[in-house]
This record gives C-alpha cells, sequence and structure tokens, in this order.
C-alpha cells in the first residue's frame, strides 16, 4: 500500500529525516513512535506533500513524492494534523461535508457512520465547530478525513491533550477502521494504544528508523523502549 525507501527531508539547511524505509500493508495498523523531535510528524508531512523530500515514496506501486498535497488526497491518502485544521466558522456538519472528495461516488463511510461513532457530534452538528472542545475538535477532524474515504490515513497525534474518556473513544474509532479495512499510519506517543490496536511498529530516533517489529517484540525490548521511547 505504502512503501517509504531511503526518505530524506530537510528545514532549510537541516536535515530531518535520515534515509527512512519502512512500509504500510492494506489492511494494516502501523504506529509510527519516538520521542518529540525524532522526524515523526516530518515523515508524515513529506509523505503527504508538505515538506520536500529526497528518495522515493510510493502508494499502491506509483511514486507520489513530489506531488502537491491536493492531488495526493485524490490519490486516496487521507492526513489528520496534530493541530486539527477544523473551519472554525462553519458548523460541524459543514465541516464533514468538505471532506468528502469524491462527488457521486457512494464511499464507505457517511454521516450516520460519523454521528454513530461520535454521538456528541451529532448532538452539536448544527454548532460552530470553533466553539467545540478540543476533544470535539479532534472528533470532527479524525471524521472529516474519513469522509474523503481514503484507502490510507495517517493521524498525528490523535490523543494529545485528552481527556482519558476521548482517549478511549479514538482508540474504538481506530478498531473501526481496521475493521473496514483501512490502512493506517499513526503517530502516538502513547504506547498502551499504540500496542493495542497495531500489527507492527517503528520507532523513530534522530530521524532514522531505530527498530522495526511487532507489539510484543518492543514490549519484550527493554533496550529500545529505555532508549528512544521513555522521557
Amino acid at each position: 500500500m505504502l512503501q517509504l525507501d531511503k526518505l530524506h527531508a530537510y528545514y532549510g539547511k537541516s536535515h530531518i529525516l535520515h534515509g527512512v524505509t519502512m512500509n504500510v500493508q492494506p489492511g494494516e495498523i502501523v504506529s509510527l513512535l519516538g520521542r518529540n523531535g525524532s522526524g515523526r510528524s516530518t515523515t508524515v508531512k513529506t509523505i503527504m506533500g508538505l515538506v520536500d523530500g529526497q528518495g522515493s515514496v510510493r502508494f499502491k506501486d506509483s511514486e507520489i513524492l513530489g506531488q502537491k498535497a491536493f492531488d495526493i488526497a485524490h490519490l486516496g491518502i487521507g492526513y489528520v494534523p496534530e493541530n486539527r485544521d477544523i473551519f472554525p466558522r462553519l458548523t460541524v456538519h459543514q465541516n464533514l461535508m468538505l471532506g468528502q472528495k469524491r462527488k457521486g461516488a457512494s464511499g464507505r463511510w457517511s454521516f450516520d457512520d460519523m454521528y454513530r461513532m461520535f454521538p456528541r457530534l451529532k448532538e452539536r452538528q448544527h454548532t460552530e465547530a470553533g466553539v467545540l472542545s478540543g476533544g470535539e475538535q479532534q472528533m470532527l477532524t479524525l471524521c472529516r478525513t474519513l469522509m474523503g474515504d481514503p484507502d490510507l490515513i495517517m493521524i498525528d497525534e490523535p490523543t494529545e491533550g485528552l481527556a482519558p474518556k476521548i482517549v478511549e473513544l479514538v482508540a474504538e474509532y481506530l478498531k473501526e477502521l481496521k475493521r473496514r479495512g483501512v490502512s493506517v499510519l499513526l503517530v502516538e506517543q502513547k504506547l498502551t494504544i499504540a500496542l493495542e490496536i497495531s500489527q507492527r511498529c517503528y520507532v523513530m530516533g534522530h530521524g532514522s528508523i531505530v527498530f522495526e517489529g511487532t507489539p510484543a517484540d518492543l514490549r519484550n525490548n527493554a533496550y529500545v523502549r529505555k532508549e528512544w521511547l521513555e522521557v
């Protein structure tokens, strides 16, 4: 589904990604773990065309590195940024409408699906998004991305700063994606969630992949957890 090969990225003269190689298979949830500043967010932004990169990013066997972000989105990649990026003056329902990309096509997801997963959004569907709580805004941006019916969704820190009950809802959302066969690349700091829902994990350090394996492999590798994950 998604294959990165020797991916490098820069911010100005700062070399951020150093030859990142990784992949996400169809219907798989893969977690990208690491401390702040390790290069995780830069990786997904480079995949999405928001940061210039060198190397290779292939999606469904086609090279996409260097394409514009809106073109990459229309190929079937969804992106949930860390800062949420909702439209504050539009209602919840209008925000979801803007997420739809495939006009005339019946996708896997409907408004009813969104409101069933997150009943709070149904209660507030006619409310301007700017007055929602942080947790409600996170629900909205997750659902808005799904309305574009992506085959792969990249989610950057979806549980950061959220109350435990909202974190549980996000975890259920991720499990629903898995049930429906959507591939997920999850950038996350909470090991509990990442290890619970992922089939495989990558750990980043200083812009490189320093570990690849199953959640069980990571649980059993105290050195990697201490050296690259624990604060």
